[in-house]
């Protein structure tokens, strides 16, 4: 079994709790209202505008074993560069208040999970970065192909406010094949153990950004 795989089927356990968060269920069945997408992509904006940020305090603590390594975040940064400005062109579609959004502090669920991401790469092993990575690619990719269809249709908003869940569908699909060679490289085992705790820890994280969400017509906080 490659290393891949094996990640996988660590993490699938804490794959599916993510995935029966009521709020994840309501948006794959089109259950979803204007202003719960709003908030959803309110605390996207929070984490994905520290996706390159991550990826250049990963590469700078890399040492020489894993110097091969920075090519591949080198990659990885082009492809990610701009990414949270999608998001808030989005939330102005949907008829937000983007600046809004830019200005306001994140939900306390984000900003622990994106503490807990800086706290692994400075502190722990920055190779736990990509256990980050899979989870939040992964579940982009499975929302992005199945929800964002659905949600469209179902709140009757103008394709120009999908740009980030569209564009992640395919884009995300690129990136698990290029993840999945990446990390079956990993021939050490505390790289590949810091990259399945990282991996499990953001499920749970990550899991609790939706959790915050309303599933009703308020929003929560300052968020949009």
């Amino acid at each position: 079994m490659t290393f891949f795989d094996q990640l996988k089927a660590d993490t699938e356990q804490e794959r599916q709790q993510l995935f029966s968060i009521p709020i994840i269920q309501d948006a794959l069945q089109g259950n979803v209202t204007t202003p719960q997408y709003i908030a959803f992509l309110s605390q996207a904006y929070h984490h994905v505008k520290h996706t390159v940020p991550l990826m250049m305090a990963c590469g700078s603590r890399l040492d020489e074993r894993r110097e091969w390594l920075r090519q591949s975040i080198a990659d990885y940064i082009e492809e990610e560069i701009g990414h949270q400005e999608w998001i808030l062109n989005d939330i102005a579609a949907c008829g937000g208040d983007a600046e809004a959004v830019r200005r306001s502090r994140p939900h306390p669920s984000t900003e622990l999970m994106v503490a807990y991401a800086y706290h692994q790469v400075d502190r722990h092993n920055p190779v736990a970065f990509f256990g980050m990575v899979h989870v939040l690619e992964g579940t982009s990719t499975a929302l992005a192909t199945h929800a964002a269809d659905t949600m469209r249709g179902a709140l009757g908003l103008p394709p120009e406010a999908f740009s980030y869940l569209s564009s992640h569908g395919s884009l995300d699909l690129e990136h698990v094949a290029f993840f999945e060679a990446l990390v079956n490289r990993l021939d050490e085992q505390r790289d590949r153990e810091a990259v399945t705790h990282m991996a499990r820890m953001m499920y749970g994280l990550y899991g609790n950004v939706f959790r915050s969400l309303p599933r009703g017509d308020a929003l929560f906080g300052d968020a949009a």
